[in-house]
C-alpha cells in the first residue's frame, strides 16, 4: 500500500503533467478557443452591464437589461472604433507633412552615436521595402476579420443559451451541496473579472484624462486620439503602461522643434502610470482578484505566447478563472495558493463584487429565488 507521502507526491506529479499537457492543447486549438474565450469575456461584461443598468436605471427590467446592454456595448466599441479608424487616417498624414522633420530627429540621433552620413525616411522606408509586407498585412487582416465574426457568433448563441445553464447545472449536481459550492465558484469566478474589468476602466480612464490634460497642455497634435488608445492598451497588464507612457513623446519629438514638450510629457506621463499603478490600482485589486504581481506577469507571457494578443488581453480574467477552479480540488489547490497573494485563493464575493447602486444585492436575491 503506498505510503500518503508517495501519494502526495503522484498527485502534484500528475496535476503538474496536466497542466502542462492543457497549455499544449490551448496552444494547439487556439484558432477554435481564442474567439470562444473573447466570446464569453464579452458575455460576461454584457451581463454584469446588464445588472448594473437593472439597478440603476428605474424601469429597466431584468428582461431588458441584457438587450440595452448590448445595444449600448456595441454603441460605445463601435464609436470607438470609428473615432479611432477616422482619426488614425488624419495621423497618418500628418506623419507626411513631418517628413522633413523626422529627417532632422533622425539627423541629430545619428550624430549622437557618430554616424557621418544619417539615412532619410524614405531610404528606411526603401530598405524596408512595406510592399513585401502586404501580404501578411492582408492575411492579419482576414484573420482577425474572421476572428471577430466567430466571436459575435458565440456570443450571440451564449446570451441566446444562458437560461438553458440553470437546467444543465441542477442536472450536472443533483447533490443541493455540491451545486452550491458549484454556483458558488462560478459567482467567484464572475466576480473577479467584472472586477477586473472594473479596475482596469477605473484607472484606465484616470491615466488617460491626466494624459489627455498634459498632451493638451503642451499643444501635442490629436491628443484625444492617443488618450483613447491608451485607455484601450490599459487593458493589457504591463504593456499597456509603456505604451502609454513611451509613444506620445516620441512623437512630441517629432512635431515640436524644441525638446521640453517632450521631456515634459515623458515626466508627467510616467509619475502619472506610476502612480496609478503603483498605488491606485494595487489598492483597489488588494481585496478583489487577489493575485501575486509576478503571477501577472508571468501569466501575460504565458498566455501572450498561447493565444497572441487576445491572450495578452484575457492573461488576468483567465489567471483568476484558474486559481479559483484550481482551489476547488486537493491536488491542485496547493497551485492556487502559489497564484494567490495572501495564501488564501478564494476570492470572496463581499470582497470581489463590483460597486453597485443600493438594493441591488436585494435585487440579485430575489432574482435567483426566482
Amino acid at each position: 500500500m503506498p505510503s500518503p507521502a508517495a501519494d502526495t507526491v503522484s498527485r502534484n506529479a500528475l496535476a503538474i503533467l496536466a497542466v502542462i499537457a492543457g497549455g499544449a492543447v490551448l496552444y494547439w486549438l487556439s484558432d477554435i478557443l481564442t474567439p470562444l474565450a473573447l466570446a464569453m469575456f464579452l458575455a460576461v461584461m454584457i451581463d454584469g452591464f446588464a445588472r448594473v443598468l437593472q439597478a440603476r436605471l428605474p424601469g429597466v427590467s431584468r428582461r431588458a437589461a441584457t438587450p440595452l446592454a448590448v445595444v449600448l456595448s456595441v454603441a460605445i466599441f463601435g464609436g470607438a472604433a470609428f473615432f479611432v479608424a477616422d482619426n488614425a487616417t488624419s495621423f497618418a498624414t500628418q506623419l507626411v507633412d513631418y517628413t522633413p522633420r523626422l529627417n532632422g530627429l533622425i539627423a541629430r540621433m545619428a550624430g549622437l552615436v557618430g554616424i557621418d552620413v544619417p539615412p532619410t525616411v524614405s531610404s528606411l522606408i526603401h530598405q524596408l521595402n512595406p510592399t513585401s509586407y502586404l501580404g501578411q498585412v492582408a492575411k492579419g487582416l482576414q484573420s482577425f476579420l474572421s476572428t471577430a465574426a466567430f466571436v459575435l457568433v458565440y456570443l450571440g448563441f451564449i446570451l441566446a443559451s444562458r437560461r438553458g445553464w440553470e437546467r444543465k447545472v441542477v442536472a450536472l449536481f443533483p447533490v443541493r451541496e455540491e451545486r452550491q459550492e458549484a454556483v458558488a465558484a462560478f459567482q467567484r469566478i464572475r466576480n473577479g473579472v467584472e472586477q477586473y474589468l472594473w479596475v482596469q476602466t477605473v484607472t484606465g480612464l484616470m491615466i488617460a484624462a491626466a494624459s489627455w490634460a498634459a498632451m493638451a497642455a503642451v499643444g501635442l497634435d490629436n491628443a484625444l486620439f492617443w488618450a483613447i488608445l491608451i485607455f484601450i492598451a490599459s487593458y493589457i497588464p504591463i504593456v499597456g503602461g509603456i505604451v502609454g507612457v513611451a509613444l506620445p513623446p516620441i512623437f512630441a519629438l517629432v512635431q515640436f522643434e524644441t525638446l521640453w514638450q517632450a521631456a515634459a510629457l515623458a515626466i508627467v506621463l510616467q509619475a502619472v502610470t506610476m502612480f496609478v499603478g503603483n498605488v491606485v490600482q494595487p489598492r483597489m485589486q488588494s481585496r478583489s482578484l487577489n493575485m501575486d504581481p509576478i503571477v501577472l506577469l508571468l501569466a501575460l507571457a504565458f498566455w501572450g505566447v498561447v493565444w497572441g494578443l487576445a491572450g495578452a488581453f484575457l492573461s488576468t480574467p483567465l489567471t483568476v478563472m484558474a486559481m479559483v477552479i484550481l482551489a476547488q480540488f486537493k491536488g491542485t489547490r496547493w497551485i492556487a495558493v502559489l497564484l494567490s497573494d495572501d495564501g488564501d485563493p478564494a476570492l470572496k464575493p463581499r470582497d470581489a463584487a463590483p460597486p453597485s447602486a443600493p438594493g441591488a444585492p436585494a435585487k440579485a436575491r430575489r432574482s435567483r429565488r426566482s
